[in-house]
């Protein structure tokens, strides 16, 4: 059957892909649209799980909080290539999934991908332009923070973002100092307290192994090895780093010059090049 230029132009308006491959599928389809729909997306899940072990080095980091600074969310929509992450479309769903999900607010990542957006779920829309750009998808990270009140900050690369929550509310330009310490010092915890055991024990664990090797007595290990967890609290939780932009004092002792009740009580920081 004869495939009308406009029949084309119709269902590349409807799905977004290609002008060859919506006209392909209409052939494949017979000029079925519903059928010519469906053949555009299982052509973006063969292109996907042919991708399926490409890196999704490249892409877009989105921060986002709602009008109060109450909500916010972290999440990423990765691809292959910085041509592609530039490209406007990407660009665009970028950013409708952030809205998607600030909207939301899904529990995870999985509930996230299950969210719907222009009448499909997340998942099958990130599949969908997988197939029309030929290169690797994902949304590899996703969460969100409920506080008095939060910060968000973006990298001027766009593959860098953070968002931090604090006790009460503060101002825009003191959130923002904090969010920006986080992103460039990468902290593992707000504090020592809550700093994974896993991780301190991985910490140990190699300062242990290092004293030994430098011939300390073995009655000496763990002391040691303790001084130096301390040195690391220092360096890799937030309220005990040396706050960037002054230098001389912790981030805890400047927000208690900002306001002595004020703390921050949760973070999220993700890089697509960590």
């Amino acid at each position: 059957m004869e495939i009308k230029a406009t029949d084309v132009a119709k269902l590349r308006q409807m799905t977004g892909a290609g002008m060859m491959d919506c006209k392909s599928a209409l052939v494949e389809a017979n000029g079925d649209f519903e059928r010519a729909k469906e053949i555009i997306r299982e052509k973006g899940k063969l292109v996907a799980a042919k991708r399926a072990d490409r890196e999704t080095t490249e892409g877009a980091v989105i921060a986002k909080a709602n009008e109060n600074n109450t909500n916010a969310i972290l999440t990423c929509l990765g691809c292959e290539t910085d041509f592609v992450a530039k490209n406007a479309e990407f660009q665009k769903l970028a950013n409708e999934i952030a809205d998607v999900a600030l909207a939301n607010m899904p529990a995870d990542l999985a509930a996230l991908k299950a969210l719907n957006l222009n009448g499909m779920t997340i998942e099958e829309a990130v599949v969908q332009q997988t197939g029309k750009s030929g290169e690797k998808h994902a949304v590899p990270f996703y969460n969100k923070i409920e506080a008095p009140y939060i910060a968000t900050y973006i990298h001027t690369n766009g593959k860098l973002a953070t968002i931090v929550g604090f006790s009460k509310a503060i101002s825009n330009e003191v959130g923002r100092e904090i969010a920006m310490q986080v992103t460039a010092m990468n902290p593992v915890s707000v504090s020592k307290s809550d700093c994974p055991k896993e991780v301190i024990e991985k910490e140990l664990e190699i300062y242990r192994e290092q004293i030994r090797q430098e011939g300390k007595p073995e009655n000496m290990v763990e002391q040691i090895a303790l001084g130096k967890l301390n040195k690391f609290f220092k360096e890799s939780t937030l309220e005990e780093q040396t706050f960037v932009k002054d230098g001389k004092i912790s981030v805890a002792a400047y927000l208690k010059t900002v306001d002595p009740e004020v703390k921050v009580v949760a973070f999220y920081r993700f890089s697509l090049n960590d």
